[in-house]
C-alpha cells in the first residue's frame, strides 16, 4: 500500500520537510506510487504530492513551471529536479538518495561517490543490469501465503533483508513488534507468484533470497520453514495459475535448486534462464512446487529480476507473447 503523503497545505509541507531527512515531491505519475511503496521510511524517506493548482503558494516558492515535476529535498534543500515524464531518471535518482539514507546519510546527494543502488545478493552476471525495478507492484500476485507475514511486494524490496541486517538469520531478528520482511507459505510447502512487467524484458537470471532460522535441537523440524527446491517458471501469462492449473500447462522451464547453489553468506541461489526463451518477457509465474527438506512451509525473502530493458507497454493491458518460431 502505498505511504505517499497528500499535501493539503504550506503549513503542512513546510512539516513534512522538518519531519523527514529526505523527501520526494510529485505531481503526478504511475511510477512514483511504486516507489513510494517500495522505499519510503519512517523518519527518513517520505514521498508526498502537491496539487499546484491548490497549492500555489508551494509551486511559487519552488519555481515548478513544467508538469510533471518531481522534486527531490534532503535536509529541507532542493537536491534534484526531473521535469517530464522520465521514469527511468526519477527512478535512478529515488533509489540513490534511498540507499543513502540506509546507510545513515553518509555521503553527500550529487558526490563523487557512487551509493549503491540496492542490496544485491550475489554479484549481477557481466553485460547484464538489475531490472527489478520494473515490476509492476500493482499487478503482483501471491498464493498461499501466509498472511501474518509480508506479502509480494516485501519480495522486491530493494533493501536488505532484516535477518542479514540483524546479523542473525537463526531466529527472529527483530522481535515480535517489528514487520516480517519476508514471505512463507501457509497451508503447505508451495507457493505461486505472479509478476508482471512495466516493459517487455529479456531476463537473463533470477536470484532468489531464502533465509530460514536455523532452529535448535528442541524445535521441530516440520516448524522450521525450507529452501526453495522445485520451481517451475512460465512465460507471459495474463494472470496467475492456480495450483491444479500446473498439471495442464507446460512450464517454460524447472530449476531443481541444490544446496551447494546457495550463497552461504546471503542466503541467494541464482537461477540462470533459458535466454533464448525469455528474450520478451511481459510477466513471469514462479511456481515454488516444493523445498530443499522435510518441513511443511517454504521461505522466500527477497527474488532479484536481472536481464535488459526493453520497450515500455501500456499497463493494465497484459497480452500474451507466443514463443518464438521453433522453440
Amino acid at each position: 500500500m502505498s505511504k505517499t503523503v497528500l499535501v493539503s497545505s504550506p503549513s503542512h509541507f513546510s512539516q513534512l520537510l522538518n519531519n523527514s531527512k529526505i523527501v520526494v515531491v510529485d505531481s503526478i505519475a504511475p511510477i512514483y506510487e511504486q516507489l513510494s511503496a517500495q522505499l519510503s521510511r519512517p523518519q527518513k524517506i517520505a514521498f508526498a504530492k502537491v496539487d499546484t493548482e491548490r497549492q500555489k503558494q508551494v509551486k511559487q516558492t519552488y519555481g515548478v513551471k513544467a508538469l510533471p515535476t518531481f522534486m527531490i529535498f534532503k535536509d529541507q534543500q532542493v537536491v534534484s529536479t526531473v521535469e517530464g515524464a522520465d521514469p527511468r531518471r526519477l527512478s535512478d535518482v529515488v533509489k540513490k538518495l534511498a540507499a543513502e539514507a540506509d546507510a545513515d546519510g553518509s555521503g553527500g546527494f550529487g558526490e563523487a561517490r557512487k551509493p549503491d543502488p540496492g542490496w544485491s545478493g550475489i554479484p549481477l552476471p557481466k553485460g547484464y543490469e538489475d531490472v527489478t525495478d520494473q515490476v509492476d507492484v500493482r499487478g503482483l500476485d501471491l498464493l498461499n501465503s501466509d498472511s501474518n507475514l509480508g506479502d509480494a511486494r516485501t519480495l522486491f524490496n530493494a533493501s536488505k533483508p532484516s535477518a542479514l541486517a540483524s546479523g542473525k538469520n537463526n531466529e527472529d531478528p527483530s522481535g515480535s513488534e517489528a514487520k516480517k520482511d519476508w514471505v512463507e507459505s501457509d497451508t503447505d510447502e508451495q507457493l505461486m507468484l505472479f509478476i508482471p512487467f512495466q516493459s517487455t524484458l529479456k531476463v537473463h537470471t533470477l536470484q532468489i533470497t531464502s533465509l530460514p532460522p536455523k532452529g535448535t535441537e528442541q524445535d521441530d523440524d516440520d516448524d522450521i520453514p525450507m529452501r526453495p527446491k522445485t520451481i517451475h517458471l512460465y512465460l507471459n501469462r495474463a494472470h496467475i495459475l492456480g495450483f491444479e492449473e500446473t498439471d495442464d500447462v507446460s512450464a517454460t522451464q524447472t530449476v531443481t535448486l541444490q544446496p551447494h547453489d546457495w550463497n552461504n553468506a546471503t542466503g541467494t541461489a541464482k537461477i540462470e534462464l533459458r535466454f533464448v526463451k525469455f528474450q520478451k518477457v511481459s510477466s513471469l509465474v514462479l511456481f515454488v512446487a516444493d523445498g530443499d527438506g522435510d518441513g511443511e512451509k517454504v521461505r522466500i525473502d527477497r527474488v532479484k529480476i536481472v536481464g535488459e530493458k526493453g520497450e515500455k507497454r501500456e499497463l493494465g493491458k497484459l497480452e500474451k507473447i507466443g514463443d518464438e518460431a521453433g522453440e
